[in-house]
């Protein structure tokens, strides 16, 4: 399968597409030594994604195989995926019984629905519970207590802003704005001398997305709170619940954003942000060195998105994690799961960080290799500080289509209010439910799980 690059990056593509509509380090040796023999002489294969995301990850893994073969004597072929077929590639190949042994799975529903589908192999018992948790696949991979994926790397969700530009803006480049009101007042400044405040580019649909993850949760207690909201138990209609589409229509009417956000993908709209042509973005880790390297010097600073809600979700970061599973029809799951604890080998976690730049997700690595100031932020506060799991990864397809992707390009427009963007999903969201009664059940099952 040909690569993707990141400016092909498509959600909604492969969303559309997909089937259904939709060890540590110190740790690994110990663990290791007690588990039972594996055969060796075996055959697995392997679909994956990532190199999209983060560069050089082909490498890293080219090289795991390489070392893995040495010390076990099994094989590992590889498929790398193209970003619109990850769910339904998996999907279509368990159906015809002939799925890979280990599959890349996004993290919520993205990967939930083929567990759903009985396509995916429960980890308890096949992997230690000690990696089970340092992996950090974070809450979102569970399902009536059972853990689905193993984390591989991190994926925090965060904003950026230009230190340069905020400096002469007059504003405090150290403490970026904290609470909504400062952000307007921020936004005002830096648009008063000359600077556009904020890029984006929401032409595909994943800047939505993204959006809708760090302002939804403004409003909720727990994750299980989004769930609700799809399973129909809360009401989209309710202010709080749309409150921030109408952030983002105020932030729309008072000239923050690009004029051209609905005509430009996400990575272009990041893209703006590194050719210096604005002062904020909302990103993702594993993009943030390639901002800093545009930009030059030391000039990019890490923010939480401000606050202007009132749940216990709010100011706090986001932590997300790609990663890995077993297909339930793998032949050889106790040599998939081998390679996954050997991934997850000392000198492996390592060589992540050393070799690709990309955060492990072990909460065992030590992050204090990390020289710069930004990045090791990030690493500390994102993903191993007092965070909450991305929500978006909570959404059906419908509501990802019909009700994120339409309310915030209607918005842009100026031809839907924050209160119209909350009716639309209320709407949405019950067509959704008529349509799948099963997996309604399901939600309110799943929400049992993601009670922080």
């Amino acid at each position: 399968m040909s690569k993707t690059t990141n400016s092909s990056y498509t959600r909604r593509k492969f969303l559309q597409l997909s089937g259904g509509g939709l060890a540590a380090a110190g740790m690994g040796s110990a663990l290791q030594s007690c588990a039972p023999a594996v055969p060796s002489g075996m055959t697995l294969k392997m679909s994956w994604w990532g190199e999209q995301e983060a560069p050089g990850l082909e490498g890293w893994l080219k090289a795991s195989i390489e070392k893995y073969k040495l010390q076990s004597g099994n094989t590992i072929e590889t498929t790398l995926q193209d970003t619109s077929v990850v769910i339904s590639e998996f999907q279509t190949a368990s159906a015809a019984k002939s799925p890979p042994d280990i599959q890349y799975f996004w993290n919520g529903i993205y990967h939930m629905e083929s567990v759903w589908l009985d396509y995916v192999e429960p980890l308890n018992g096949l992997i230690p519970d000690e990696l089970l948790k340092a992996s950090n696949a974070t809450p979102l991979s569970i399902y009536k207590g059972k853990q689905y994926r193993l984390g591989w790397y991190s994926v925090p969700l965060l904003w950026i802003y230009n230190l340069d530009m905020f400096d002469k803006a007059g504003l405090n480049a150290d403490s970026p704005p904290k609470t909504w009101a400062a952000l307007l007042e921020a936004c005002e400044q830096l648009k008063s001398k000359g600077f556009l405040p904020m890029t984006g580019g929401l032409k595909d649909g994943p800047w939505g997305e993204w959006y809708m993850g760090h302002g939804l949760g403004q409003n909720l207690d727990t994750p299980a709170d989004a769930l609700n909201l799809f399973a129909g138990s809360s009401d989209w209609r309710e202010p709080k619940h749309w409150e921030h589409w109408g952030k983002l229509e105020e932030l729309w009417k008072n000239g923050y954003i690009n004029n051209d956000m609905n005509s430009i993908d996400l990575y272009p709209g990041i893209d703006l942000f590194g050719a210096g042509k604005g002062a904020m973005t909302q990103i993702v880790g594993p993009l943030v060195p390639a901002q800093q390297k545009a930009l030059g010097g030391q000039k990019v600073g890490a923010m939480v998105f401000p606050v202007f809600g009132n749940g216990k979700m709010a100011g706090k970061p986001i932590a997300d994690t790609q990663g890995l599973g077993i297909s339930s029809q793998s032949k050889h799951k106790d040599v998939a799961a081998d390679f996954l604890k050997f991934l997850h080998s000392d000198e492996r976690v390592t060589a992540m960080w050393d070799s690709v730049k990309q955060f492990p997700t072990d909460s065992t690595w030590d992050g204090s290799v990390i020289a710069d100031t930004t990045l090791k932020q990030i690493w500390q506060d994102w993903m191993h500080g007092d965070n909450v799991p991305y929500i978006s990864n909570l959404m059906p397809t419908l509501f990802w289509t019909d009700a994120m992707f339409v309310n915030s390009q209607k918005i842009i427009s100026g031809e839907m209010t924050g209160e119209q963007a909350g009716t639309n999903a209320h709407e949405v969201a019950q067509k959704w439910r008529e349509q799948n009664p099963d997996f309604v059940e399901k939600y309110a099952t799943w929400a049992k799980d993601l009670k922080l």
